[in-house]
C-alpha cells in the first residue's frame, strides 16, 4: 500500500457507487402520503408507516454484481443476506423477497452457469432467513458485442416492525457515545471498491461470507435493538469500515476518534475490506457494560473501535479534519462528476479547500452554500 489511509478514504467516498445519491433523490418528493418515517433519521432500509396498524414496513433493494460475477453462488447469497442485514439494522424482521434477475444470453454456457448458481445461492439464503420469494422477473440478453453485463440478481426485500419503538437509525447520536464493531474483521480485500476502482484489479474472489455467521449477527443485532441498548446500527458494505463510520457521522455532523483494534490485519484490509457479516453500532457509555454482557452471552465477536466526537475526525491519532469537509466531498461527488458543480483545483496534499475562495481564484461562480472540498 503506497498511499496513506486518509488519501485513500478521500477517493473511496467519491466513487459514484458509494457517494451520496442526493443529486437524484432530492429531485423527488419523499413526503407523498406522509408515511415516510426515514426523515427523522436515515436507516439502512427505508421505513414506511403502515397506517392504522401501529406497525411499519422496512424496504430495501440490494445486489453487488461484482460479487456475483466473482462467485455466482456466494454472490447470490450475499445479495439476500445484505438485504436482510439492512432490514435488521433498521429494527425490522425480514419477511419476504421479490427479485429482478438481469443476465446476458442464457445460451452462452458461462451466462447459464452464472444464472443457475446465482439462483441456487439466493434460494439457500432465502431459506435460511425465512424470506419466501413472492415474485420477480428475469431479464436475459443484456449484452453488447463486448460481452454480457455482470450477473445482477437484484433483491427487493420487505420487513416488518411490529413496534415503532424498534426503529433504529444509522447515525451517531451524541458526543461521548461508544463505537463497536459486531462481527469479525478479516484480512480480505477481495472484490472491494478499493481493490477494483483504486487498484485496478478487475478479477478477484468474492469477499468472505458464511451464512451461519451472518444469521448469528442478525440475531444479535435484533436482540440489542429490542433491549434498547443501541444508539445506532449501520452495516459494513461497499467501501468498508471507514465508509460506514463516515456515513454514520454525516447526518448529525458528528465525528469520531477510532483505532484499529485487530493489529494482525493489514490497514487496507481492515479499513477498506468488504468481508460480510459486520455491523458498526454505537451506544451510550451507560449502556456499554450491559451491551458487552449481551454480546458475550450470545458468543458474538466484537471489537471496540472508539468514541463519537463533537465534529472532528481522529484516525489512529491522526487528525483528519472536520466532518463537514468529508461530507461535502461525499455529497457533491456525483454532481461534480456530471458537471452540475465545478471541479476545483485542490492543493497537492488533497486537504480540504475553502470552496468559494478557490472559486473566486479560478473565476467561477457558485450557486448556494458550499463549505469545502
Amino acid at each position: 500500500m503506497t498511499e496513506d489511509i486518509k488519501s485513500i478514504a478521500k477517493k473511496i467516498i467519491q466513487i459514484p457507487n458509494i457517494a451520496s445519491k442526493r443529486w437524484i433523490s432530492t429531485q423527488y418528493d419523499s413526503m407523498v402520503g406522509a408515511a415516510n418515517l426515514s426523515t427523522n433519521g436515515p436507516s439502512d432500509a427505508s421505513i414506511v408507516l403502515a397506517k392504522g396498524t401501529g406497525k411499519a414496513l422496512a424496504i430495501t433493494v440490494d445486489c453487488n454484481s461484482r460479487y456475483v460475477f466473482a462467485d455466482p453462488y456466494k454472490g447470490g447469497m450475499i445479495a439476500v443476506a445484505e438485504a436482510a442485514r439492512n432490514i435488521v439494522c433498521s429494527g425490522g424482521e425480514p419477511i419476504g423477497v421479490t427479485n429482478c434477475l438481469n443476465f446476458g444470453n442464457p445460451f452462452d454456457p458461462e451466462v447459464y452457469y452464472q444464472f443457475v448458481y446465482a439462483v441456487k445461492g439466493m434460494g439457500e439464503a432465502c431459506r435460511r432467513f425465512d424470506t419466501p420469494v413472492t415474485g420477480g422477473n428475469v431479464s436475459f440478453y443484456n449484452q453488447n458485442p463486448d460481452g454480457a453485463v455482470y450477473p445482477t440478481p437484484t433483491i427487493g426485500m420487505v420487513g416488518v416492525l411490529d413496534d415503532l419503538e424498534d426503529k433504529m437509525t444509522m447515525d451517531f447520536k451524541q458526543q461521548g457515545d461508544v463505537i463497536y464493531l459486531i462481527g469479525e474483521s478479516r484480512d480480505d480485500i477481495n472484490c472491494s471498491e478499493y481493490l477494483h476502482k483504486l487498484k485496478g484489479v478487475e478479477y478477484s474472489p468474492a469477499p468472505h461470507f458464511d451464512i451461519e455467521e451472518e444469521f448469528e449477527i442478525h440475531q444479535a443485532v435484533r436482540q440489542l435493538i429490542k433491549k434498547r441498548l443501541l444508539q445506532s446500527a449501520h452495516d459494513i458494505s461497499e467501501g468498508g469500515l471507514i465508509t460506514t463510520l463516515l456515513e454514520s457521522g454525516f447526518p448529525r455532523r458528528l465525528g469520531f476518534d477510532v483505532q484499529q483494534s485487530a493489529t494482525n490485519i493489514p490497514k487496507d484490509a481492515y479499513w477498506f475490506g468488504e468481508a460480510q457479516s459486520r455491523v458498526v453500532i454505537s451506544c451510550t457509555l451507560k449502556n456499554a457494560e450491559e451491551l458487552l454482557a449481551q454480546l458475550k452471552a450470545l458468543n458474538v465477536p466484537y471489537e471496540y473501535l472508539g468514541i463519537v466526537t463533537e465534529n472532528n475526525i481522529d484516525m489512529e491519532g491522526e487528525y483528519w479534519g472536520h466532518i463537514d469537509d468529508w461530507k461535502e466531498l461525499y455529497d457533491t461527488a456525483i454532481e461534480r462528476l456530471l458537471g452540475e458543480a465545478p471541479a476545483l483545483k485542490g492543493g497537492e496534499s488533497g486537504e480540504p479547500k475553502d470552496f468559494k475562495r478557490e472559486a473566486e481564484k479560478q473565476g467561477l461562480t457558485l450557486k448556494g452554500e458550499v463549505k469545502g472540498i
